[in-house]
């Protein structure tokens, strides 16, 4: 079962907020509201969202302003913005807001089912990505797991060796053989960890 991703849909009118919430409540993700630039921003450095709804006439600080206070910021920047507004896209407006980072821009009355695809996409967008980042983490501890497991049976052989040589040179008998019980001991641990390797080995080329 795909998880929920949240939804940040940015506008000073209420009516528009209800309208976009009718029309993305039947994607099933979670729904967040901002009445203002500012407000966005605070929620957005407090949760991770697959997308931001942003309209662009909003007082105070509007829509291309917020865009590029969300381009600044490294825990934001990556999140995709959509514009939603009703200024004539003829007027020079969907070219700022492309310029400040937007991937869409849409002018009201804009069609549902067209907004509700495109959000559609950037979930799924945000899906696969989360689930790369899970693999490339649970990678790079397994290689450190390895490269851990690599130093261990280098230090192993080498105090193998040293026993060896230690049980060699040992004039008391008594002596020689303590150490050649660590010698055995060691022997042991290492034909175990070499079988457990192997096996490992043997299931990676299988998987292979």
């Amino acid at each position: 079962m795909n998880r929920q991703v949240k939804i940040l849909m940015v506008d000073d009118n209420d009516e528009s907020l209800v309208a976009l919430e009718a029309i993305l409540r039947p994607l099933q993700q979670r729904l967040f509201k901002a009445r203002s630039g500012a407000e966005a921003m605070k929620l957005m450095l407090r949760h991770d969202f697959a997308v931001v709804l942003l309209d662009v006439l909003m007082p105070g600080m509007d829509g291309f302003e917020t865009a590029t206070h969300i381009k600044r910021l490294d825990q934001t920047r990556d999140v995709p913005i959509i514009f939603l507004t009703g200024t004539d896209a003829g007027s020079g407006a969907a070219f700022r807001g492309y310029a400040v980072g937007a991937v869409d821009y849409l002018t009201k009355p804009f069609d549902p089912w067209v907004l509700r695809s495109k959000v559609a996409v950037f979930i799924e967008l945000f899906r696969k990505t989360a689930v790369l980042m899970e693999q490339t983490a649970l990678l790079t501890q397994l290689v450190r797991d390895h490269e851990a497991l690599s130093d261990f049976a280098r230090r192993l052989g080498a105090v193998e060796s040293r026993l060896e040589t230690l049980g060699a040179t040992a004039g008391d008998e008594g002596v020689s053989d303590v150490v050649k019980d660590l010698a055995d001991r060691v022997a042991a641990m290492q034909a175990a960890f070499d079988a457990v390797s192997s096996t490992t080995g043997e299931g990676r080329s299988a998987d292979r």
